[in-house]
């Protein structure tokens, strides 16, 4: 997990990327750098790309839980303007912490080649045949090895269909989707978009709309 406050185009930010699972340091950084920002009143860029939070016995020892749930509780409650860019995975609880759809960022754009779900096509596969297999064994029936892989086969095609970043765009769970070479251009924009809406002042109709 890298943090970094950088300026493009002339306007400050905090900016938090990944490139693989969140472990509990990487979370726990994540969160004083989200809580600094949103003190300096900096503007956040998430830059997704991460498989979920790391699992294993030795990471939920160290505090996996604690940490990324600190992280998702940040990720909620900063009042500084959000903007999260898809440029990779974004899977499992990963895609909360780092401010996803459900969590109502100012912004969010896609690259073509971004995939969103709770887990990728293979790994729901695999865990479908262990609980199938766990099933047949507490029966004390024989695993029907061709059914699995006929059901392994459907469940990756399933998964990575609605996991693509046409699907995910197809169904309105972004603002666009931008060539990767076009990330600074529009983070300047949008940057200076949402500084303007919090200068601007909102100035609601103190009267009834008239049927015309």
């Amino acid at each position: 997990t890298v943090c970094l406050q950088a300026e493009v185009m002339g306007r400050g930010c905090g900016i938090i990327g990944n490139n693989g699972p969140i472990d509990p340091d990487g979370a726990a950084k994540a969160t004083q750098f989200l809580q600094l920002c949103d003190q300096a009143g900096l503007p956040m860029v998430f830059l997704q790309n991460t498989t979920g939070y790391i699992v294993g016995r030795e990471y939920e020892r160290a505090g996996m839980i604690k940490h990324g749930s600190k992280m998702i509780q940040s990720v909620t409650n900063i009042d500084v303007p959000r903007l999260t860019f898809m440029t990779g995975a974004s899977f499992g609880a990963g895609n909360y912490g780092m401010c996803g759809r459900g969590y109502d960022p100012d912004f969010l754009y896609t690259w073509p080649n971004a995939t969103t779900g709770v887990m990728g096509g293979d790994q729901a596969a695999k865990t479908m045949t262990m609980v199938a297999e766990g099933v047949a064994r507490s029966k004390g029936q024989d695993v029907d090895a061709q059914q699995l892989r006929k059901q392994e086969e459907m469940l990756v095609r399933h998964f990575d269909g609605q996991s693509s970043a046409f699907y995910t765009s197809g169904h309105l769970q972004d603002d666009g989707m931008i060539d990767p070479r076009e990330t600074r251009r529009t983070l300047g924009f949008l940057l200076a978009t949402v500084d303007e809406a919090r200068r601007r002042t909102v100035r609601p109709n103190s009267f009834g709309v008239a049927r015309i």
